[in-house]
């Protein structure tokens, strides 16, 4: 199966779990096309079996290259398998609002791109202080201590559940 990988990242994390989802499908037998959704604007999707998007939820949305792919894409999309990949560090826990908020965010995309995806996965992110100025980091300790989170601000702490973020993989493949 011939399929392309579409993200957009912010601070890394979500290009990270893209190429672990590549690697992963390569490792299968199939073959990837991986590329940031500023630079997929003018493939033709009918080149391709099967599409995995992928973006981070920042402030309640996606990235705006993500956005814009997938409304120019929503029709080819539409027709092939297609899949939505939405990481956040809300992924991570389990409280309902958070869980929620997430869903808002999907409704919120495909409204915005008139793409409805017939599998959404969500995956946590990470704090990743590395990249983020000082006001972000703030933010970022702020946001973990309202969880009840411990976070070094001279350390990035990954939530990603990578065997399950394969295995998630896998069934969207074997689905029909």
């Amino acid at each position: 199966m011939k399929i392309l990988i579409a993200y957009a990242s912010t601070e890394g994390q979500t290009r990270k779990i893209a190429r672990c989802c590549a690697d992963h499908l390569i490792d299968c037998g199939h073959s990837v096309e991986l590329t940031h959704a500023s630079d997929a604007r003018d493939i033709d999707l009918g080149r391709f079996d099967a599409a995995l998007l992928a973006g981070s939820v920042h402030g309640g949305t996606y990235q705006k290259p993500l956005r814009k792919f997938a409304k120019g894409q929503s029709d080819a999309l539409a027709e092939m398998k297609a899949a939505f990949l939405s990481v956040s560090l809300a992924a991570a826990g389990d409280d309902p609002d958070d869980w929620q908020g997430l869903n808002d965010c999907v409704a919120r995309f495909t409204e915005a791109t008139g793409w409805t995806p017939s599998t959404v996965m969500h995956v946590a992110g990470a704090f990743r202080f590395s990249e983020y100025d000082f006001f972000k980091a703030w933010a970022m300790r702020w946001i973990a201590a309202q969880k009840d989170h411990e976070v070094d601000p001279h350390q990035d702490k990954e939530y990603t559940d990578w065997q399950a973020l394969r295995d998630n993989l896998d069934a969207w493949l074997a689905d029909g």
